[in-house]
C-alpha cells in the first residue's frame, strides 16, 4: 500500500486460479488487457477502483479480501513483531518488509499468527493488547465514525460558536438531558455520571472547561452513535469480554474527538498553523492530551494528516497509552522507554513544550529519525503524566515545532527502546543489558557501563 494505492497481485491471482481462468480470460472478464492484468498480478500496478468494482461484479468476491496485509497492521504490524530482539541481527528494514507483505501476503500472515501464538498465554489474553492490535489495524482511523461525526458538527455548527453550549444545548434538545455541575466531595471519584431518573449528566466541578465539553461530547457519541460503535467492537470477536468494553470506550471517545475537531476544518486548521499545538488547542478548546490523540488518526483518503504517534509516560517510564496511528513508529511497543528521550526531563518544565529529534535504534537497519513533543498533562486526582507527539523527522520541516531546530540526522540524540531491547553501545544510562546479548566480561578493563556486550 502506497499512499493509498491497492496493491493486491497475489490475491487475484489466487482468484484467478480459483475460477480455472487463464490471464486472458480474467482479463476479458475484467475488460481490462492481459498485459494489465500481468503487471497487477506482479504488482507493478495498483488495483484500480474500476477493476475492484469489476472483480466484486463478475465473480462475486469481497473486495476487503484484497486488503491482506491490514489483517496483520500492514507494514506497521509486521514491523512491530520484527523489532523482537530475537531479529536484531537479521537488518530488516521497511522495504524488504514492503517486498514481503506485497509477494507473498499469507506468508506474511502465517509468520504473524506464529508470532503472536508464540507469544506466552498471558500476553495473548490481555485484553489491552488485545484491543491495540485491533486499534494498530485500522491505523487509530474509523471513517465511518469520523463523516457521521463531522457531519453532527457541522449540523450543530460547532465551528461558529462556543462548542461546550452548543453540545450541551444538544444533550438537551434531543434527549431531555441537562448537564449540572456538582461539587467534588458530591462526585470525590467520578468525572462524569449520567442521572436518567433526574435527566441529568452531572460533571465533577474539578473537570477544566476542556474536559467539560469534551465529556459532553463522549455522552452524546454514547448516546446517538451506540449502534455503529457495538457494531465497531463486535466485528474482533474479541476473546476477553473486557477487550470488547474497552475497545468501546475508545471508540466513544474517538467520535467526542471527531465532534470537538471535525475532520476537515481540523486538517485545514493544522494545515493552516504548521501544526501548531498551541493555536490548534486553543481554537479548539482542547487539553493536549485530546489534541494528541486527534493527530494520530489523520488518515481520510484523499486527506490525509501528517502522520503522528502519541505516548503518554509516567514518571516511572513507563507507556501507559499509545497509538502509533500511521506513523510506523513500533518502537512505542515496549514497556518502557529510554531514560535519554527528552520526554522523560518535561516533568521538570511543567506546561513547557519540549522539543526533541531523535535517532531510536530499531532491530536492525539504520536507527529512524524522529522530531518528538512532549508535555505535562493533569490525569485524575492529581496525577501527572507527560504526553508525547512524534513524526518523522524528513516530514517535520514545515511543522511550527520544528522553527529554529536542526533536523540533520547528526544532529539527533540516538536513544534506544528500553534498556531490555536496545542494543547502543557504551550507553551511561544503561540499566539492564538487551536480551539474547552474549555479555563480555574483560579482565584488564571496566568500561563506563557495567554491561559490555557482543552480538
Amino acid at each position: 500500500m502506497v499512499d493509498g494505492a491497492l496493491f493486491a497481485g497475489p490475491a487475484l491471482r489466487r482468484l484467478r486460479r480459483r475460477e480455472g481462468l487463464s490471464q486472458s480470460a480474467m482479463a476479458a472478464r475484467l475488460a481490462i488487457s492481459p498485459s494489465y492484468l500481468n503487471l497487477i498480478e506482479r504488482n507493478q500496478r495498483p488495483v484500480s477502483a474500476r477493476v475492484i468494482v469489476q472483480v466484486a461484479d463478475q465473480f462475486d468476491f469481497d473486495p476487503r479480501l484484497l486488503r491482506e496485509d491490514e489483517t496483520i497492521g500492514g507494514v506497521d504490524g509486521l514491523a512491530r513483531r520484527l523489532s523482537d530482539e530475537r531479529f536484531a541481527d537479521l537488518a530488516i528494514d521497511r522495504d524488504e518488509l514492503n517486498e514481503f507483505l506485497a509477494a507473498a501476503p499469507h506468508a506474511a500472515a502465517a509468520f504473524a499468527r506464529l508470532y503472536d501464538n508464540a507469544a506466552p498465554a498471558a500476553l495473548r489474553d490481555d485484553p489491552i493488547i488485545a484491543v491495540r492490535r485491533e486499534i494498530e489495524r485500522w491505523r487509530n482511523h474509523f471513517a465511518d465514525l469520523d463523516t457521521a461525526a463531522e457531519a453532527l458538527a457541522d449540523e450543530l455548527r460547532l465551528s461558529r460558536g462556543d462548542t461546550g453550549a452548543a453540545l450541551t444545548e444538544r444533550l438537551r434538545e434531543r434527549h431531555q438531558i441537562a448537564v449540572r455541575i456538582l461539587p467534588n466531595d458530591v462526585l470525590p471519584d467520578t468525572l462524569r455520571r449520567l442521572d436518567l431518573h433526574a435527566r441529568q449528566l452531572q460533571l465533577n466541578e474539578m473537570l477544566d472547561p476542556a474536559s467539560r465539553t469534551f465529556q459532553v461530547a463522549i455522552q452524546i457519541a454514547a448516546l446517538e452513535f451506540r449502534s455503529a460503535i457495538a457494531n465497531l467492537a463486535a466485528a474482533p470477536q474479541f476473546a476477553d469480554p473486557s477487550a470488547r468494553g474497552l475497545f468501546e470506550r475508545h471508540l466513544t471517545a474517538y467520535v467526542a474527538a471527531a465532534l470537538v475537531m471535525p475532520y476537515g476544518r481540523f486538517l485545514r486548521a493544522c494545515e493552516g498553523t504548521g501544526y501548531d499545538l498551541a493555536v490548534l488547542g486553543r481554537r479548539f478548546g482542547v487539553g493536549f492530551e485530546q489534541l494528541a490523540h486527534r493527530l494520530t488518526t489523520l488518515q481520510r483518503v484523499g486527506q490525509r494528516g501528517l502522520p503522528f504517534f502519541m505516548a503518554r509516560i509516567d514518571r516511572a517510564g513507563q507507556v501507559s497509552k499509545r497509538y502509533a496511528g500511521a506513523s510506523g513508529a513500533a518502537w512505542l511497543d515496549g514497556d518502557a522507554s529510554c531514560p535519554l528521550w527528552l520526554a522523560h526531563r518535561a516533568f521538570e518544565r511543567t506546561g513547557e513544550l519540549c522539543v526533541h529529534p531523535v535517532l531510536v535504534d530499531g532491530a536492525g537497519g539504520a536507527p529512524a529519525h524522529w522530531l518528538t513533543m512532549a508535555r505535562t498533562v493533569n490525569g485524575r486526582g492529581g496525577a501527572r503524566f507527560v504526553v508525547a507527539l512524534g513524526v518523522e523527522a524528513h516530514m517535520a520541516a514545515d511543522i511550527a515545532a520544528a522553527r529554529g531546530i536542526s533536523l540533520r540526522a547528526e544532529d539527533a540524540t540516538r536513544i534506544g527502546q528500553g534498556c531490555a531491547r536496545c542494543h547502543v553501545p557504551n550507553c551511561v544510562q544503561r540499566s539492564l543489558p538487551p536480551h539474547g546479548a552474549v555479555l563480555q566480561f574483560p579482565a584488564l578493563e571496566q568500561g563506563v557501563t557495567p554491561f559490555r556486550f557482543g552480538g
